[in-house]
């Protein structure tokens, strides 16, 4: 689609002309593997680990690891995250052998503020349902949330829905949902539920983000 070695000027300029082909609308309907995907960097390091995981659905069983250890190119600037951090997710996502019905991305979907987070640009990318589910807030508002495990509270840029915070368990920090590529808000927020097992992130986000940080062996790729 383009190359990755941009200016943040020239990736601003990409990322608002990309967003227009974004599609926030649309529901997933049936699905037998879905991904997560992840990427941590060690501290003082410039070396990226990426976990791509696949998991069954709805057995949520895991059947396909790849991990891959990179230099990063472009800095670290909020909103700029997918010039970063996607180009080792899309290496790993062509070396799968089951390919996914749906992915959750650890980073936000339209919730950004040129509608196109990690989980668009790699939807658009990828041809792939997306769902960018991140753990801290980038942009907009929203009101306070109920303590008890299901509680929304929809995420606003000037009256705008961009996203959902969402508990996934009693008491604890609200998750950043929003549309990725080619599915709506509200059928992520299902889908985002139907993954999530008693941990405050989903299954697929949660074991990415264990292996991406080495605290889950990678060991079983079937």
């Amino acid at each position: 689609m383009h190359a990755w070695n941009l200016t943040p000027a020239e990736a601003v300029d990409l990322q608002n002309r990309l967003a227009k082909q974004v599609c926030a609308y649309g529901d997933v309907k049936s699905v037998r593997w879905v991904a997560g995907a992840d990427i941590s960097v060690p501290r003082g390091s410039n070396m990226g680990i990426a976990a791509l995981v696949v998991l069954s659905y709805p057995s949520l069983e895991l059947v396909e690891v790849q991990v891959e250890t990179a230099s990063l190119s472009f800095p670290y600037i909020p909103g700029f995250l997918s010039f970063r951090e996607a180009p080792l997710i899309i290496n790993l996502f062509e070396k799968l052998r089951h390919r996914p019905d749906l992915l959750l991305v650890d980073g936000h979907g339209i919730a950004h503020p040129r509608r196109f987070g990690i989980a668009s640009h790699l939807g658009l990318w990828l041809d792939v349902p997306t769902i960018g589910c991140a753990k801290s807030r980038l942009f907009g508002k929203h009101a306070e949330l109920n303590i008890e495990a299901g509680s929304v509270a929809y995420l606003y840029d000037n009256g705008v829905i961009i996203g959902t915070a969402l508990r996934t368990r009693r008491g604890s920090s609200p998750l950043y949902v929003s549309s990725g590529h080619n599915i709506s808000l509200e059928n992520a927020l299902q889908w985002v539920l139907s993954c999530t097992r008693g941990y405050r992130l989903p299954e697929p986000t949660r074991l990415a983000h264990l292996v991406a940080g080495c605290k889950l062996p990678v060991t079983y790729v079937a």
